[in-house]
């Protein structure tokens, strides 16, 4: 008694730990005639059968089986017969199990169903054989009975596999590696399960293969039409292809099933009408999502541009819309042309912002896409090799960066195979970066360095007043502008003649045949050759051709001398990037005895060390001398204490640390314009005012007093915040973004332009200066335009122009040049002349 209470009470601990097992523990369900094991952990193995524990021979075995699944290799060679039956009974859950008991019943109920109805029909047939004497038509009623019944259990068999198979897949994997016999040893790695890897095959073949969607819908449609139409057959009373019709019918509309009459016809029916429904909804997804990634190819501007000989802007600015303002008015003459811009922004960005500039575009075409300058692939889908000419513009970022992408773009304009027709043209923010821009280009690359083409002019501007709007003439196409065209029938006249043999143009050099070089302002004596071009100034380049030479008056006239040039004192307020270059320009322009201050918040000492880095030997320096004061220009007491009244030119340049905000950098300056206006005004004695546009107690009237004193020009990048500025005439003249891109839109046009401009901007060479009327006629004297044009010609210039006393804008390339007028010693000439 006493053992069996033990066992008894261990029999009962052990069923009660049965109930709960912890985590990691196995339970072994088998059939009573196999004996089931459980295990709390590797070494309290137990049998259910008697509560006691078992011998170490069985323990070791079912050790073995339980540690299978770590080492199948080592243990199926091993097993006997039963044990791998065991191991197979085993392994499928109560879920499994139960899936397939039904799946099978369901086969069973349908195979039984399909013997009544045969039973059915034969009874049916025996029944009407009475009736009937002919005997054939009984037989071929029972063989198409027959025949409906296979059918119908070959279509029930073929859909029902395939689903079994796909259900039970990973199970039949598992299977087939048990019961597969094998000493050779196995590398122990997870296996992929088979569902996930036709899963995966599946994604591979739907995203690489496009019509691999639409394959597979119409093969679901195919298999659908041809074994419901042979369910139908096999269900009713029809032939096969009546079957296969009604088929279609029920998958192209879902109520065409409501006459059907019968349980078996029915349920086919709706099943068909179902699958036909999940089919056409699958397609009508795919054509919707096709159509919604083509609208969206459009609109994102993905799609290839199919155009030649167009112009290719890469990248995106503040100077974009001046430029395609002046690519339009360029291209006016021949009804317009095709502009294209790629930039890293969404097309309809893009095209919102370009219709924000409110300008006619006279016929040009902008189209926009969206990509990067930097993938050969988005070059092509702009059709790069095909343009005429391409602009790269610089990026919003500091110079540094923008030159930096600049160049990597130029790297990939060489990388492209096809070659390019067209030239390209770089906008470059850092003089000293230029060279090495050059040297990956190569010949193809024109540069227009920005901060340099906008402190050039500033200091020309600043020491001939008005100059800027002359230059902002030529430089437009609204005006005249420069051309350069072949005409043999000039060849072997010289160059004073050729001079007068335009009456809409006017000659300004010579490009040289035998090197290409051009030479502006040249001799007299100059013959011109077989092959040599002409460089004008005209307002379009149909609007001007050789004609023949005008009659022109010799007479005398003031041979007047250069006036010697004077110190001057010269203000800088703010720090530019290229503020070294402007410093050498002083110094080949202005008299010795000149000062420059310069006037910042970077200290004295850094300001040395920058300057020198730059290349700047300040002890050089001989005719101007430096003067340092450190201030915030938008601070009044720090402006105060400086001689404002004192200074013959003021320049206001824009903060290099505010580079890279435009909006920014404008509103600095323009605070700095009004406090040295302001100051300058209650500084200076009042002076009638020129204009009554203002009333006399008007600040603005105040501050265009100070004008008559020193000139103030003002470096505006914004060319919104110039128009602005320019209407309250406090500035002498405002330089902005917009010179430049009318260099880059006139360079685009022709890159031979860009050695006029690069000679006419440096300090050495020819330039364009503004002369008074005393250097060439008498006061009230009455000459035509060509009268002048050759006496200047006796100081070496050329005339392109004049502006008449109380006018505010200069004529250059007057219409009329024959026409005698008189002339006043007010009026000045815009002309052509070397540097002194």
């Amino acid at each position: 008694m006493p053992n069996h209470s033990s066992r008894s009470s261990e029999k009962s601990s052990l069923f009660r730990r049965s109930k709960t097992l912890p985590t990691g523990s196995y339970r072994r369900f088998t059939t009573p005639l196999i004996p089931t094991y459980r295990y709390d952990s590797a070494s309290d193995l137990r049998r259910d059968g008697d509560g006691g524990s078992c011998d170490s021979d069985t323990t070791n075995s079912a050790v073995a089986v339980l540690n299978s699944e770590s080492a199948p290799s080592q243990v199926l060679a091993t097993q006997s017969p039963s044990q791998r039956i065991t191991k197979l009974w085993t392994h499928f859950s109560l879920t499994h199990w139960l899936k397939l008991i039904c799946s099978f019943s369901f086969l069973y109920v349908m195979f039984l169903r399909a013997k009544v109805a045969k039973l059915e029909a034969e009874n049916s047939i025996l029944l009407t054989r009475c009736s009937r004497s002919s005997s054939n038509n009984e037989n071929l009623q029972l063989e198409d009975v027959n025949n409906r019944a296979a059918v119908l259990y070959s279509v029930i068999m073929t859909i029902a596999l395939p689903i079994l198979l796909y259900m039970y897949l990973d199970d039949l994997s598992y299977v087939k590696n048990l019961l597969k016999r094998t000493n050779k040893k196995k590398k122990k790695e997870e296996e992929v399960p088979l569902k996930k890897r036709i899963a995966y095959s599946l994604d591979v073949c739907f995203s690489v293969y496009p019509y691999a969607k639409l394959l597979a819908l119409l093969f679901a449609t195919v298999v659908l039409i041809v074994y419901g139409g042979l369910a139908l057959y096999a269900v009713s009373d029809c032939g096969v292809d009546e079957a296969l019709w009604l088929s279609w019918t029920f998958v192209a509309d879902s109520g065409n099933h409501a006459d059907r009459i019968g349980v078996g016809p029915r349920i086919v029916s709706v099943a068909i009408s179902a699958g036909g429904m999940l089919i056409f909804a699958t397609m009508l997804g795919l054509i919707s999502d096709a159509i919604s990634k083509m609208v969206d190819s459009l609109r994102k501007g993905k799609s290839e541009v199919l155009e030649s000989n167009h112009i290719l802007i890469l990248g995106w600015s503040d100077k974009l819309g001046s430029l395609l303002k002046q690519l339009a008015i360029a291209n006016k003459s021949i009804g317009g042309g095709v502009v294209v811009v790629l930039a890293e922004r969404d097309k309809e960005e893009m095209e919102t912002d370009i219709a924000k500039f409110e300008f006619d575009l006279m016929g040009t075409s902008v189209i926009c896409r969206s990509g990067s300058a930097l993938i050969l692939a988005d070059l092509k889908k702009v059709s790069v090799s095909n343009a005429r000419a391409i602009i790269v513009l610089g990026s919003d970022e500091n110079a540094d960066q923008s030159d930096a992408r600049a160049l990597r773009v130029v790297l990939s304009l060489t990388g492209v195979k096809e070659g390019l027709k067209g030239h390209v043209v770089v906008e470059m923010c850092d003089l000293d970066n230029e060279p090495l821009v050059k040297l990956v280009g190569g010949e193809r690359i024109e540069t227009v360095v920005a901060h340099d083409v906008i402190g050039r002019l500033m200091i020309q501007c600043a020491l001939q007043p008005g100059l800027a709007q002359i230059w902002e003439d030529i430089l437009g196409f609204e005006n005249a502008e420069f051309y350069i065209k072949k005409w043999p029938q000039l060849d072997g006249r010289r160059f004073e003649d050729v001079l007068l043999s335009f009456p809409n143009a006017i000659p300004c050099g010579v490009k040289v045949a035998v090197d290409g070089k051009i030479v502006l302002n040249p001799s007299d004596n100059y013959v011109l050759e077989e092959g040599d071009e002409i460089l004008v100034i005209a307002e379009d380049d149909d609007t001007y051709a050789p004609g023949s030479l005008p009659e022109v008056r010799m007479c005398h006239f003031p041979k007047m001398q250069n006036p010697p040039k004077y110190p001057e004192k010269i203000l800088f307020c703010g720090w530019r990037r290229d503020i070294d270059d402007m410093i050498k320009v002083l110094e080949a322009l202005l008299a010795p005895g000149s000062e420059l201050w310069m006037f910042n918040e970077v200290p004295d000492q850094e300001r040395e060390k920058k300057l020198t880095d730059a290349g700047l030997n300040i002890s050089k320096l001989v005719n101007i001398r430096l003067v340092h004061r450190q201030g915030n220009a938008v601070i009044r007491r720090h402006l105060e204490s400086l001689p404002l009244e004192t200074f013959d030119s003021i320049l206001i340049l824009a903060e290099q640390s505010l580079e890279n905000s435009i909006v920014h950098s404008d509103s600095r300056s323009l605070a700095t314009l009004l406090l040295i206006r302001d100051i300058q005004s209650k500084r200076l004695p009042c002076k009638d005012s020129k204009s009554n546009v203002f009333p006399s107690s008007c600040w603005i009237r105040k501050m265009q007093q100070a004008s008559d004193k020193s000139i103030v020009i003002s470096e505006i990048l914004d060319s919104r915040t110039k128009n602005l500025v320019s209407v309250s005439r406090i500035s002498d003249y405002v330089l902005s973004n917009e010179l430049v891109s009318m260099a880059l839109a006139m360079v685009a046009e022709d890159k031979q332009i860009n050695r006029v401009l690069e000679e006419l901007f440096a300090e050495k060479g020819n330039e364009l200066c503004i002369r008074p009327a005393e250097f060439y006629i008498y006061d009230q004297e009455e000459v035509c335009f060509y009268d002048i044009m050759r006496r200047a010609r006796q100081r070496q210039e050329i005339i392109i122009g004049y502006r008449l006393a109380g006018m505010d804008q200069a004529i250059i390339n007057p219409s009329d040049k024959s026409k005698l007028r008189k002339w006043s010693l007010d009026d000045v000439y815009v002309v052509i002349a070397s540097c002194q």
